[in-house]
This record gives C-alpha cells, sequence and structure tokens, in this order.
C-alpha cells in the first residue's frame, strides 16, 4: 500500500522517522491549548480538538496521498485566532471565531479541488510571503516573552523588562537555554525535550503538581462546536468577518503548501518542479481545518517538523500513518498535558523558538529594492506592534501596488494583488477592525 520497495525504505525506518517526526511536533499539544484558552476556549475541548483534527489530517495525508509530511493546528494561526480575533472583537467569542475558521476551511477543500489555489500562490509576490512568515514569528516570540513575565507593560514604552528574578522568568529562561543547548546538538524533538527538562525542574521546586492525575479519557466539554455550515455562513456574514476568513487561507495556503513542497523536496519526491498527487496533500490540510473547527481548534497545517521524519529516513504514508498512532494515544495524558501547559515558563521557550525559526524566511528579502522590501518591513512590523497578523498582511497588500505604481512598475503586479489591496483599504477605512 505504501510502496515502500519503490521508495527504497522499509517497515522499521518508518516506524522510527514517524516516531522522530512526532517527538519534534507533539510540542503543540501542549501549546496550542495554552495559547487558545486565552480566547477563553475550555483547556479539555482544545486538547481533544487539536488531536482530533491533527489525526485526521495527518491519517488523510498518509493513507490517500502517501507523505512522510504530518499535519497539525498551526502555530501563527492559534495565536491569531486567539489575540487578533477573539482578543480585539469585543462582540466575538470564541464560538463564532471558530465559524470563520470553518468557512475558511470549506473555502479551502474547494480551491484545493481546483488550479486556482496554485495561481494564487504564484500570484502572491515572494517577498510579502516572506514577510508574512516572518511577522508571526515576531509575533509568537513576543507571545512567549509576554507570558513568562519577562517581558512587560511600561506606562510610557509600552513595554519593558520583566523582573527577571521571578520564579516564572528564572524558570523559562533555564527552559530556554536547555532547549537551545538540546537544538544545538541537533537532537530530535528537541522542543518536547526542552519542556520535559523545564517541567521536571518545575515539579522538583514545587511550581508544579499533578494533581489531577496523569491519564485519563479524552472528553469535549463544548461537544460539536459547528453542526449547522450555513449558521456559520450566517455569523461570517453577520459579524463581517470576510477578512478574517481571507486571513486565514492566505497564511495557511501559503504556509502549507511552502511546507509541503519544502519536505517533499528533501525526501526526493519532487518530479521535477510538480508535486504527484499534490491534490490529496492539499486536501489533508483543508479537510483537518474543517473538522478541527467542528471541535473547536484554530486552522491546520503542514508542519516543517516533518524533515526531522524525512532526515530519519521516512518516504512514504507509513511515517505519517506513526504520527497519528502516537497522537491517538496522547489523547489520553490530558491531565499531565493540562498540568505542564498551566505553566507558562515549560511552554513559552517553545514559542520563541518556533518564533526564531520563522524568522528565517527574512534572509530571503530583496532588502535592496525598496519597492519590494518596505511592504515586507511594514508586515514584519506591525504584526506584533498591533497584535493583529490580519493588519500585518494588510498593510502589505496595500503598500506593495501602491510602491509599484510609484516606481512604474505597475504591469509586474498581478490583478489579484490590486484586487487584494483595494479590499483590505476598504475593510481597514470602513470596518470595525
Amino acid at each position: 500500500m505504501f510502496k515502500l520497495k519503490e521508495n527504497n525504505t522499509n517497515v522499521r525506518t518508518e516506524v522510527l522517522a514517524g516516531i522522530t517526526t512526532f517527538l519534534t511536533m507533539v510540542y503543540i499539544v501542549v501549546v496550542n491549548p495554552v495559547i487558545l484558552s486565552d480566547a477563553g476556549v475550555p483547556f479539555e475541548q482544545v486538547f481533544s480538538a487539536t488531536i482530533i483534527a491533527t489525526v485526521v489530517g495527518t491519517l488523510w495525508m498518509a493513507l490517500f496521498a502517501n507523505y512522510p509530511i504530518a499535519i497539525a493546528p498551526g502555530m501563527g494561526l492559534n495565536a491569531y485566532y486567539a489575540y487578533s480575533v477573539v482578543g480585539t472583537h469585543g462582540n466575538i467569542d470564541y464560538l463564532t471565531a471558530f465559524s470563520a475558521v470553518f468557512i475558511a476551511g470549506i473555502i479551502f477543500i474547494i480551491l484545493s479541488l481546483t488550479p486556482f489555489r496554485e495561481k494564487l500562490i504564484i500570484a502572491i509576490p515572494d517577498n510579502l510571503k516572506h514577510g508574512i512568515t516572518a511577522g508571526i514569528g515576531l509575533f509568537i516570540a513576543f507571545i512567549g516573552l509576554r507570558l513568562t513575565g519577562l517581558i512587560t507593560s511600561h506606562p510610557t514604552n509600552l513595554v519593558a523588562l520583566g523582573d527577571l528574578h521571578s520564579p516564572q522568568a528564572i524558570l523559562a529562561l533555564v527552559g530556554l537555554a536547555s532547549t537551545l543547548i538540546l537544538m544545538t546538538l541537533g537532537i530530535n524533538g528537541a522542543l518536547f525535550f526542552g519542556m520535559i527538562i523545564t517541567a521536571m525542574i518545575a515539579y522538583f521546586t514545587g511550581h508544579l503538581s499533578f494533581d489531577q492525575g496523569f491519564v485519563s479519557l479524552p472528553s469535549l466539554p463544548d461537544g460539536i462546536i459547528i453542526l449547522n455550515p450555513l449558521e456559520a455562513i450566517g455569523d461570517v456574514i453577520q459579524h463581517s468577518l470576510y477578512a478574517v476568513v481571507f486571513s486565514f487561507l492566505l497564511v495557511t495556503i501559503f504556509d502549507t503548501t511552502g511546507t509541503m513542497i519544502g519536505v517533499a523536496q528533501q525526501a526526493g519526491l519532487m518530479k521535477g518542479k510538480t508535486m504527484p498527487r499534490a491534490r490529496e496533500a492539499l486536501l489533508s490540510d483543508s479537510i483537518a481545518t474543517s473538522v478541527g473547527a467542528m471541535f473547536g481548534t484554530s486552522p491546520t497545517s503542514a508542519y516543517i517538523e516533518s524533515s526531522a521524519g524525512v532526515s530519519a529516513g521516512g518516504r512514504t504514508g507509513l511515517t505519517t500513518l506513526t504520527v497519528a498512532g502516537l497522537f491517538l494515544l496522547a489523547a489520553f495524558f490530558g491531565p499531565l498535558v493540562g498540568a505542564v501547559s498551566g505553566l507558562a515558563a515549560i511552554t513559552a521557550p517553545a514559542l520563541i523558538i518556533v518564533g526564531s525559526l520563522m524568522m528565517g524566511s527574512i534572509s530571503h528579502i530583496r532588502w535592496n529594492e525598496l519597492d519590494e522590501a518596505f511592504p515586507a518591513f511594514l508586515i514584519i512590523l506591525s504584526m506584533p506592534l498591533t497584535s493583529s497578523i490580519a493588519t500585518g498582511i494588510a498593510l502589505g497588500f496595500i503598500a506593495y501596488p501602491l510602491m509599484k505604481v510609484v516606481k512604474g512598475k505597475w504591469r509586474e503586479v498581478h490583478p489579484l494583488v490590486y484586487l487584494f489591496a483595494i479590499l483590505f483599504f476598504y475593510q481597514l477605512a470602513f470596518l470595525p477592525h
């Protein structure tokens, strides 16, 4: 079924690769509930929904696309959901926001079945894509620093250095240092093992306890959040969440497609510039996003951590089948994850480090061309400073065609970018945000 001989691999190699990928990305079952709980979503709901979305997307990838690429709720998209959609829209609760995620997932499925998704990726300038990735990275890292108290509010300068003598800050710095050491040594699953080390220190210093035990049956306190697609469409229209849906779509499309191509290239699975079974692979992400929204988590994405499994020899869907099986097993350790996620110092180092990895895309921006560089810079700068990923994207998309027109290069801009610029301008100027 997985064509192991054709891909020059075997069962043992694929299973080990799956374990490797799982260890590098299992931090999401801790970090995702931490971020979404800030939006009011019950911890148990997000924990179970995270695993459901991950298993659905990863199983689809394994059984239909036969790629060693795992799917799970995306970092950055969860922050956007919690702090930009629910956090800044006073009249929007987390239930309504999941309607926007669900609709984005449905549109995503439709786009994945058509050539439009490919055309959209081609239309968006590379420098804006790199700016979006870097801006989200900076925003995530800022959230990690804020959650631990390493950075605090200031009446004049808005932000300032926090109290480095507080137990929370010291624990976070120890966790950050130990995780960075593991990553520098090239140990697979460094983010996960860094959390374990920090949790052990917290436990022996009395900052972490396991009053609820370690194991329990998975639960969904809110049940299935979205059952009626028409109600979800009604929520999006009633609250004018068009820009939110578009932002979810935009970030997910670039993030997922770029990651899939990158991992497929690393594994030697590309045929020239094309990716075989691309439609099946893209559907795994869009279906998982829709299913995840139904149960209570933010949009899913292909995980770049899958490259760790590829490095360990993973070449087929048997790798991702192993990942899905391990996530199913993790569903029974809710109390353990709940206790660990209750202490920000344990999870925040992962946010800071993932942010730094995402910032790497800055190196691909053409800084010597102002009409290319400034719109990307505007995205990177505005995302953390406005606490809004959507605002950053909007400002970048407005500035890019304007600067191209002034430069006399208006023909270089794809018509879709002009359309997006007009829509974003209208949204910022006339709609609540």
